[in-house]
């Protein structure tokens, strides 16, 4: 009788064939997570719909959207020039131009934003002709000063509105 010699068993499995195992696993809990989720979505879809037929309230029928903003405090909050000309201070010689915005530094330099015979407001520099034989003499704060020349007197004087408190 011959018998058969044993031979060690090598193995042809590659190296990654070890997580070979992984794959389905993870992908039969990707599909279970999904199930559960449609599911609990369905769930809260039926027992709202059957809460509304009852005439319960559901938690989103009782919110009220917001009230749409008044166009005055919206303009205001974006400090557009008020659509009142009293509120505009300005002298008669500069009863043409309004302030609508001050960029002022320290030392008064900076620029201003200056609407001109009811044309949309420009930026001036300190320094720049306005209109009128008008020169941008200075900004601060909330003011901006005009004159015929840069080192001249001020003849006309500008201020913004005051805020709302």
């Amino acid at each position: 009788m011959i018998l058969p010699t044993l031979t060690p068993a090598t193995d042809t499995r590659a190296p990654s064939a070890g997580l070979s195992w992984l794959a389905p696993r993870l992908a039969a809990g990707l599909l279970a997570a999904a199930a559960a989720a449609s599911l609990g979505y369905w769930v809260l879809q039926i027992a709202d719909s059957r809460m509304a037929a009852a005439g319960e309230a559901s938690p989103a029928a009782g919110a009220r959207l917001p009230e749409p903003a008044a166009p005055e405090r919206v303009a205001r909050l974006l400090a557009a020039p008020s659509a009142r000309p009293e509120e505009a201070v300005a002298s008669p010689a500069g009863s043409q131009l309004q302030l609508t915005g001050v960029a002022a530094g320290t030392s008064g330099r900076g620029a201003a934003l200056i609407a001109v015979g009811g044309l949309p407001a420009r930026p001036y520099s300190v320094g720049m002709p306005v209109g009128e034989g008008l020169v941008l003499q200075s900004v601060q704060g909330r003011r901006a000063q005009l004159g015929p020349a840069l080192q001249g007197p001020s003849t006309v004087v500008l201020e913004l509105p005051p805020l709302p408190r």
